[in-house]
């Protein structure tokens, strides 16, 4: 394992950082032999090494979900749902599918290229470069690696250092499946980052902050590397005024507070209508109480619900919290924290005003802004001034509605009468749109992430219709060009 401290002499911390590049340029060496081996292999091969990754977490369930506990305390019902069931699925529908989506694809020609055949090659990419965040560490170290591995890459991941026990947990998984050419994990700190950044990947998939997306595709693109960036934002929820509040309360607090807040896809705020605010809290107010009993007086007695992930995260969350407190907004409930265990409460507050730092930070935390609107078109008008979220909530059964919200706000993915479901959905594409990412994951789309799609056209023996059109361009030529030119002018 590989970890920079800044608190060791210079000379060491020298000596650790050219080891780790010496150990990076050598991997990267064998992988780039590997991958020009791996243009070619077949359907079968890359099977096998899926189902070497399927049998071991089968196999390991119990030691996943010890790792992500002891990192920050994820309930293992959890750990189950949201990172290990997914995998597993996600695994079984590439193995399901993987046939079918290498299969070269036909496409239809022109006229003009009468006697020819053209059809698409799905084709590694090559070289894939995976760097994962903490909120879900296996989930999204493990997701992108299956993708990669379907599409016949090789793979040098870095897992988060944030969540110590998951990386390593990954790094053993890694080194009992494959050999190093095929995938190797480098943990370490945001230094490690920047030095697997410095080489001419293919294809770089990172899932984070916007803020650090900005620097990878800077990185990226020295080298004009591909990238698929999976970032976040603030995802709304709007719950239309003639829809059952009650019906979407268990569903918006399943998806806000899963995971202590800390997802990507999480509602960032809620829009309700200033005639269903009071039920709505109330209605949240009992679901909490109803998911996470309180023990000993305290929600933070209850196993089901984990922790923020470590003291910077837990301290920027109580400022934005004050900061809205000292702006006029109200807390409707929650609010304790305990830094002695990076707890805090699920939060709901009201009363927001633009210059709130709640409204222009991603939460992604377990505070629940409240939004009152009069009029559908007022919500429309607030969301199309702000940055694309990665997703878009809506409760609604007026189709007229839904229409409107759906063509007026641009959005990674949307779900209607739900929270977050989407992204178990693995025949639909996932990702973002500009702030909120770029390029899609999952199932066929994660196989095309790390795909190149090499276009193919086989022309017959002998002449075709094109050479009417090679030089020289006597009269007759010239004649036959304006006569195509003419044509496709008018039809």
């Amino acid at each position: 394992m590989f970890f920079l401290s800044c608190n060791k002499p210079a000379k060491r911390r020298k000596m650790a950082s050219m080891n780790i590049s010496e150990d990076l340029s050598n991997t990267f060496a064998i992988q780039k032999i590997r991958a020009i081996k791996q243009r070619k292999s077949s359907c079968q091969e890359r099977i096998k090494s899926l189902k070497k990754l399927l049998e071991w977490i089968k196999k390991n369930q119990e030691e996943i979900s010890k790792a992500i506990y002891a990192d920050f305390k994820k309930p293992a019902a959890e750990v189950a749902i949201t990172e290990t069931a997914y995998v597993l699925m996600e695994i079984k529908h590439a193995i399901k599918n993987l046939a079918d989506w290498m299969k070269p694809k036909k496409v239809p020609s022109p006229i003009y290229f009468m006697g020819s055949k053209s059809y698409i090659h799905f084709e590694p990419k090559g070289q894939a470069l995976i760097i994962a965040p903490w909120n879900f560490p296996f989930n999204l170290s493990v997701g992108p690696l299956i993708s990669a591995l379907a599409a016949g890459c090789t793979v040098c991941l870095k897992p988060s250092e944030l969540t110590p026990h998951t990386s390593a947990l990954i790094r053993r998984m890694c080194l009992e499946c494959f050999e190093k050419e095929e995938v190797a994990v480098f943990e370490g700190d945001a230094e490690m980052a920047r030095q697997l950044l410095s080489f001419p990947f293919d294809h770089i998939f990172f899932t984070g902050s916007p803020g650090v997306g900005k620097m990878v595709m800077t990185a990226a693109a020295k080298h004009l590397s591909s990238i698929t960036l999976e970032l976040g934002g603030k995802s709304p929820v709007i719950i239309d005024k003639s829809y059952d509040v009650k019906d979407a309360v268990p569903k918006v607090a399943a998806g806000k507070w899963i995971n202590c807040g800390q997802t990507c896809i999480a509602p960032d705020f809620l829009f309700v209508h200033e005639s269903q605010k009071e039920q709505l809290i109330t209605s949240l107010i009992q679901q909490i109480k109803k998911m996470y009993p309180a023990r000993k007086n305290s929600i933070s007695s209850n196993k089901d619900y984990g922790r923020i992930i470590g003291q910077k995260h837990l301290n920027r969350l109580q400022h934005l919290l004050v900061d809205a407190q000292t702006k006029g907004a109200a807390i409707n409930f929650g609010g304790e924290i305990r830094k002695e265990d990076n707890y805090m409460e699920p939060t709901i507050i009201s009363g927001m005003t633009e210059e709130m730092l709640l409204m222009k930070e991603e939460i992604f935390g377990p505070i629940l802004p409240i939004i009152t609107y009069s009029k559908t078109e007022d919500v429309i008008n607030y969301l199309v001034q702000k940055p694309k979220p990665l997703a878009l909530y809506v409760f609604s059964e007026d189709k007229s509605c839904i229409d409107q919200l759906l063509q007026n706000i641009s959005a990674g993915s949307m779900a209607i009468n739900d929270c977050g479901i989407q992204y178990l959905q693995n025949n639909l594409p996932f990702g973002g749109t500009k702030e909120s990412g770029i390029g899609k994951a999952h199932g066929h789309a994660g196989f095309m992430a790390f795909s190149n799609e090499k276009s193919v056209l086989k022309q017959r023996k002998g002449k075709t219709p094109l050479n009417i059109l090679y030089p020289p361009y006597d009269l007759k030529t010239n004649k036959i060009i304006t006569g195509i030119l003419n044509y496709l002018a008018k039809n």
